[in-house]
């Protein structure tokens, strides 16, 4: 079985999206190849998630300098109902706003027993990429990150509707009637896609069309598709080369090539577009992804735009991946890179 491209992963099972326990689309995700229970789709208490407010009694502390793992001290007494966003300290950055994709870390517990859930500082999570304001991602960090300015700590005391509502998140033990804290370190603003002036494609090879902050339009010749993978950069980032192991965010949009050969506009089977424009993450030359991606990825740079036209032997193969994935499929792919950590 193949992984689906997974909503992100902070650290292992503890998902960003508030939707990864609850509902799924039912739709299966492109380039990931092995099941997850995390879903794209909204989470269905979004509607509900409380207003925020500055402090509440009891109240959590929150110890330590930002950019390190923090120390979080539970008070007695159970946590009230209310939804905390406390800015521990403020930063000197531009002032996140709503739909911004920002960076972030955290450290994160449980309030009931005080269990460690973890932290991108201590080497099992990498930054993570949130988009402020958004629906079907975690409130506790969508709306803690929105209106505050890079390089501030945040204290969120998180009840359930606030974190992943009345299902809870059992792989890490999480129940539906949970109260989560987190020390949230708000990163930078960084670019929904890359930038720059994209290259010719020669015209045995699908055609591109990615200006917009949104799904990009894949044109597909007429003809055979190659046998071979294509990983041409349509776009040359700046930034530092993607090295097996490391963690990247991507945005990605794609197509079968048999389907859609000789159409002026492919029908896409998935992009990351679909999801409000929330970045897909994965560990890259690993084996989480088909081997299409760790190949065509791998070795390349952020800022970079890549056009990955990937044979069946690096993709799925023999194996049908439903009723738009037939089996023996050439699969096309464009991918903007982001970030690597």
């Amino acid at each position: 079985m193949r992984r689906r491209l997974a909503a992100l992963l902070i650290v292992p099972a503890l998902a960003l999206t508030a939707a990864a326990c609850g509902s799924d689309d039912g739709k299966k995700d492109s380039a990931d190849k092995a099941d997850s229970s995390s879903s794209s789709s909204a989470s269905p208490q979004a509607a509900s998630v409380p207003k925020s407010v500055d402090s509440a009694d009891p109240m959590p502390t929150a110890g330590g300098a930002y950019g390190k793992k923090a120390t979080i001290t539970l008070p007695k007494g159970d946590p009230s109902d209310k939804f905390v966003v406390h800015t521990l300290s403020k930063g000197d950055g531009a002032e996140v706003k709503k739909n911004d994709l920002v960076t972030m870390n955290f450290t994160a517990k449980l309030w009931k027993g005080a269990k460690d859930l973890g932290s991108t500082y201590d080497g099992k999570g990498s930054p993570q990429m949130v988009t402020a304001g958004a629906e079907g991602q975690l409130p506790a960090f969508s709306q803690a990150v929105l209106g505050q300015k890079e390089g501030s700590r945040v204290l969120v005391v998180a009840p359930p509707a606030a974190a992943y509502g009345s299902q809870g998140n059992p792989q890490v033990g999480i129940s539906g009637t949970d109260t989560l804290v987190f020390a949230v370190d708000v990163g930078k603003v960084v670019p929904k896609k890359v930038e720059g002036t994209q290259a010719a494609i020669p015209s045995n090879l699908p055609q591109i069309k990615a200006d917009k902050e949104e799904a990009a339009t894949i044109s597909v010749p007429k003809g055979a598709a190659p046998t071979k993978l294509v990983d041409q950069v349509l776009i040359k980032g700046k930034g530092a080369e993607i090295k097996s192991g490391q963690t990247v965010s991507m945005q990605y949009s794609g197509a079968v090539w048999k389907e859609n050969a000789g159409k002026a506009k492919a029908e896409l089977f998935d992009s990351s577009w679909k999801r409000g424009g929330q970045p897909f993450t994965t560990a890259i030359g690993q084996g989480q992804v088909i081997p299409g991606w760790d190949k065509g990825i791998v070795g390349k740079h952020v800022g970079d735009r890549v056009l990955l036209v990937i044979p069946p032997d690096q993709g799925y193969g023999k194996q049908a991946q439903g009723d738009s994935l037939p089996a023996n499929s050439t699969l096309v792919f464009v991918v903007d890179i982001l970030s690597a950590h």
